[in-house]
């Protein structure tokens, strides 16, 4: 299976080989005058074939999708939002082997990070519309309004609505990814009582679109998702949330470093506490790990060196759809309140209500008999 599999991804890239770039430089070129050795390189090939679930002996053919990646040029279209996913991959301290193939290589559009502005990044845009119709990957980030015609959101020197440049651009893109919450889910834009109608961009769009949530989501997931299109030619395999397995199959909870402190009912009761420094689970002032999809707490951020519960403060459940209504107030377990949404407590594949009502309630249960027989108290 391996083997075929492998077949299958080389001739892929052989077929992108014969494509022209659309950078000035390969990637070679840039990783070397950014400080990265050929060793270096192929460690985060290793890295990322292992993200995707790929066996250690495919490090070299991920290595070969990522020299291509020009092949395959980015348009990434900005519509209600903050920015700040562009910001998780932009604020490094240093370049990484992620931003650099993704920023320097095949971005061919970028509302915030390119230089044109008015009339002239109108026409850029344009010309990419046309020079790489059907092959370019559209990257969105943010919500779209759809009240009153989607007139809650203009962009550009023609005033063109979100909505219909998101549709204009979609039907000429090869594949669809959705960057963050926004974008997938509506986000906070989307929080009642969504005065703008903002949605994720799935639901007003006919072709399949690959949701990649997070406030913000790593560069990991961003990087991988389309290492992923150009290994496999198509879209990864996807929950009832259309999040990519291999990034959203597992709940925080899953491989939270403090999930020992949680089974052995070790919790911080307020924040400051003993608990607290002690690095006990947060479960009982908010953390909402056990509901929330993501690899946060393997990935992390800030180039792999912390994410939210190794700070000190419990996730948030930035991840999951209605997140800013479903999963509020932060700083209190969810079993304590009414769900606001049934998709806040969903798992990566659909289940039953009951299931999850009972799971719920077992993890409140569960930490309240844990505090009961806790010796230390």
């Amino acid at each position: 299976m391996n083997d075929a599999l492998m077949k299958q991804m080389k001739e892929r890239i052989e077929a992108l080989k014969k494509l022209p770039g659309v950078g000035s430089k390969s990637i070679k070129e840039v990783l070397e005058e950014n400080g990265f050795t050929r060793r270096d390189f192929l460690k985060w090939s290793a890295a990322m074939a292992a993200m995707l679930g790929l066996p250690a002996s495919f490090a070299p053919v991920v290595a070969e999708a990522a020299e291509v990646s020009d092949r395959l040029p980015v348009v990434w279209l900005h519509l209600a939002e903050c920015t700040g996913c562009s910001e998780s991959l932009l604020r490094t301290d240093a370049p990484t082997i992620d931003d650099l193939i993704f920023n320097y290589i095949n971005l061919q559009y970028h509302d915030t990070i390119m230089a044109a502005a008015g009339w002239q990044a109108e026409q850029n845009y344009e010309e990419a519309l046309e020079k790489f119709a059907g092959r370019f990957i559209l990257c969105v980030e943010g919500g779209v309004p759809t009240k009153d015609g989607g007139e809650y959101l203009t962009i550009g020197p023609e005033a063109e609505t979100g909505l219909h440049k998101l549709k204009r651009t979609a039907s000429k893109a090869a594949a669809i990814i959705a960057v963050g919450t926004c974008s997938s889910f509506g986000g906070i834009q989307a929080a009642h009582p969504n005065p703008t109608g903002a949605k994720g961009i799935h639901k007003v769009l006919s072709k399949p679109v690959i949701n990649v949530p997070g406030c913000p989501p790593s560069a990991k997931n961003i990087v991988g998702t389309i290492v992923y299109v150009i290994l496999y030619g198509q879209l990864p395999a996807v929950d009832n949330f259309n999040r990519p397995k291999w990034a959203y199959g597992l709940r925080i909870h899953d491989l939270c470093e403090r999930r020992g402190h949680f089974d052995a009912g070790e919790f911080v009761q307020e924040f400051g506490d003993a608990g607290a420094e002690n690095g006990f689970c947060l479960y009982k002032v908010g953390c909402k790990g056990p509901y929330t999809f993501n690899n946060c707490s393997r990935e992390r951020f800030n180039q792999h060196t912390s994410w939210p519960v190794q700070a000190g403060h419990g996730c948030i459940g930035c991840s999951e759809p209605d997140f800013w209504d479903a999963m509020a107030p932060y700083e209190e377990p969810l079993a304590n309140h009414k769900f606001m949404s049934v998709e806040a407590d969903a798992t990566a594949d659909k289940v039953g209500i009951t299931i999850l009502t009972v799971a719920g309630v077992a993890i409140a249960a569960h930490a309240a008999l844990s505090a009961i027989k806790n010796p230390k108290e």
